[in-house]
């Protein structure tokens, strides 16, 4: 049976800026943002996006590219022979299955405060009452459970359709709901009375802010950032490459799917920090941001139900582009490496995601009193595992296979990226791929353990 691939080069582009696209990134780069000295912090997280991010992602996606192939056989097809580097795709497939443990469990939290609003629950109470509508969400496992359920449901049927007429056309137009959302979001927050305050807090360089944070605090947070934006290390991109033509080179293509991925990213905070500001409420980050204080937000704004309902509305769609990326990572390995049908991938790929994914979605409620990585809840337990072990290291050992001798080597590698139109990455690179950047990478693993 012949392989899938994308129909078009913007098919290509939007699912891997999708997948990149994700819950964290959009309420978190925007706190960072403010918190680390407003346009400063944004300047030293396009520089280390420039440095760190885009060169490893262009690797994730010479390897998927060359071979053709998923994580573990794409690893089998170029790696030397005897050598094991293929044992890192099994750990890609568990990286992008504890992803979606509890990825699904948020995206469905965003599906149920979008019904929340768009059916009027907001605004049949006053303000005083928004965190108890959020803990009685989770305190629920039927609430929960339901909507992690069909979020799962909803990404396996667009999946099961295939890469074109399912991920490819769906992601197309999710990520034009979104961007039209952006903007219609962001010029509401901007044209707010008082919104300049907001405005200026976000994207003016705040030199008494870099001074309270520290120099370093405000690098370091910049560099982690650009690095955990474009989720590399578990072959979440690596599939896309797989998928993709021999027609543009990956270091324009990579820079391509940065920039979108930034554009959201800035666009997030000109929706919330003037929203915020304006209605004299502090922004904080996480999930108080999203579910206590932005609601507080909505309820205090003329339209609040409508405007509501579509910022969640956002956040569907910022969520379900990755969730449809990484399900198809999960089912590819399948389709790859045990020639399974696309039909039959689903299925047992559903079914484990749901079993996987409900100690997550019970850890509020039924399972509160689990506490599996010293006090952190299930939730916390396996972002913490996947973001400080799995992605930095998993980075190193894609930049490892593509740079040193003993893995696929760097000669090959940037044949297989400077291959077709576009910007073309230079040879003279090689030792700082090979030497400064395998450092950086390190110093973001030990920072995210101490």
């Amino acid at each position: 049976m012949a392989r899938e691939g994308f129909k078009s080069r913007a098919g290509f582009l939007l699912v891997s800026a999708g997948c990149a696209i994700g819950i964290g990134n959009v309420w978190k780069f925007p706190f960072l943002a403010g918190q680390n000295g407003g346009g400063l912090f944004v300047l030293f997280y396009i520089l280390f996006l420039i440095l760190m991010g885009a060169p490893v992602l262009t690797m994730e996606l010479a390897v998927g590219r060359a071979s053709k192939r998923s994580a573990v056989s794409g690893y089998r097809a170029l790696e030397p022979k005897g050598s094991k580097w293929h044992l890192h795709g099994y750990v890609c497939f568990l990286g992008c299955l504890l992803l979606m443990m509890y990825y699904t469990t948020v995206a469905g939290w965003m599906l149920n405060y979008f019904w929340k609003f768009a059916s009027g629950t907001f605004s049949n109470i006053p303000a005083s009452e928004v965190s108890n509508v959020f803990s009685s969400m989770l305190a629920d496992p039927l609430q929960v459970v339901g909507c992690m359920v069909l979020t799962s449901v909803l990404g396996f049927l667009v999946n099961s359709f295939g890469v074109q007429k399912g991920l490819e056309v769906t992601t197309k137009w999710m990520m034009l709901g979104l961007l039209i959302l952006i903007v219609a979001l962001g010029v509401h927050s901007v044209l707010l009375p008082g919104a300049g305050e907001g405005l200026s807090f976000y994207l003016v360089p705040s030199l008494e802010n870099v001074q309270s944070q520290g120099v370093v605090k405000v690098i370091t947070a910049a560099m982690n950032q650009a690095f955990f934006t474009l989720s590399l290390g578990v072959a979440a991109m690596e599939i896309f490459g797989s998928y993709t033509s021999d027609k543009y080179t990956l270091g324009g293509e990579a820079i391509r799917i940065c920039i979108l991925d930034t554009m959201v990213a800035l666009a997030s905070g000109l929706i919330i920090f003037p929203a915020c500001f304006a209605f004299g409420v502090q922004p904080d980050a996480g999930p108080s941001l999203i579910f206590l204080t932005l609601p507080r937000v909505f309820m205090n704004m003329a339209g609040g139900r409508f405007w509501g309902a579509a910022f969640f509305l956002f956040m569907i769609f910022a969520s379900m582009s990755t969730v449809l990326a990484v399900f198809e990572n999960l089912m590819s390995g399948f389709l790859d490496d045990f020639k399974w049908t696309r039909r039959k991938a689903t299925v047992v790929c559903f079914v484990i995601v749901l079993i996987t994914s409900l100690p997550c979605a019970l850890g509020y409620n039924v399972w509160s009193d689990v506490h599996l990585i010293g006090d952190r809840d299930v939730l916390e337990s396996e972002d913490f595992i996947v973001s400080n072990f799995l992605l930095p290291l998993g980075s190193l050992v894609y930049l490892l296979f593509c740079v040193t001798k003993w893995g696929w080597g760097f000669d090959n590698y940037i044949a297989e990226a400077n291959k077709g139109q576009g910007f073309k990455i230079p040879y003279w690179l090689k030792n700082y791929f090979r030497f400064v950047l395998p450092i950086l990478i390190l110093i973001i693993f030990i920072g995210g353990l101490v």
